[in-house]
Order: structure tokens, then sequence, then C-alpha cells
């Protein structure tokens, strides 16, 4: 996988939690959606981007938008239903309009040297 503009990436952690609006008012799913982070990944909410693969032939992902974070440290906002795991929901693929759409959340680095960082604070598969 490649990403425009991008050196690096890591995948989310297995331990991230998301929340969506009890009463959904999106266009699609990620707009109203809060991904909750381990506090050892705190440095790192700026990196974390949606992505979505380029349409056509080449496998390039392009940042769509900045990810909205909590800690985990966090108060929960009350607007929002209970915390939820991510996986196995954003290992798939979201359809829209009778389409697939490649999305993924990553944190994406222009750096080595962040994107070591945040492979050290990731736990070990």
């Amino acid at each position: 996988m490649k990403i425009q503009g991008y050196n690096f990436f890591c995948d989310m952690p297995d331990d991230a939690r998301y929340l969506r609006r009890a009463q959904p008012d999106e266009r699609f799913i990620e707009e109203n959606m809060i991904f909750i982070l381990p506090d050892r990944l705190r440095k790192f909410r700026r990196n974390l981007w949606h992505v979505r693969r380029n349409p056509g032939p080449v496998h390039i992902y392009v940042p769509l938008f900045r990810v909205e974070t909590l800690l985990e440290s966090d108060p929960l906002p009350p607007e929002y239903g209970p915390p939820q795991d991510v996986f196995p929901f954003y290992t798939h693929t979201t359809r829209r309009r009778g389409r697939a759409l490649d999305y993924y959340v990553l944190f994406i680095f222009r750096d080595k040297e962040s994107f070591v960082r945040c492979s050290a604070a990731l736990p070990v598969p």
C-alpha cells in the first residue's frame, strides 16, 4: 500500500475503540465517528487519517481528512453511544450507493523517525 504524499504508515491497534452519535445524521459513517486511542498513542493523534484507495488501476491511497480522536483517559461526550470495538468493523470496506469504497484509518507519517516511534508504541502482533 502506498499513501499519496506520505512515506510511512501504521495500522490502528486492536485496542482502539470508536464512538458514534446515538442519533446519526451523517452523509457517510465516518462523519460522526470519534476514535478512542490508548494513552500510549497520545503523541500520534494528529497522524491518524481516513484514507481511501484512488479510483482506477493504481493502488495508491489518498488521505481524506484527519480523524477526530479522544484518549482513553478523556471523558466521553454525552451525545454519543457506548464505545465499540474498532475490529472487526474497520476491517471491511464501506458500501455507498451500491459500490464498495476502500476506506481505512491509518497513522501516516512523512518522516521515518515518527513512524519508528509510533511502531514502538503499537503492540507486536
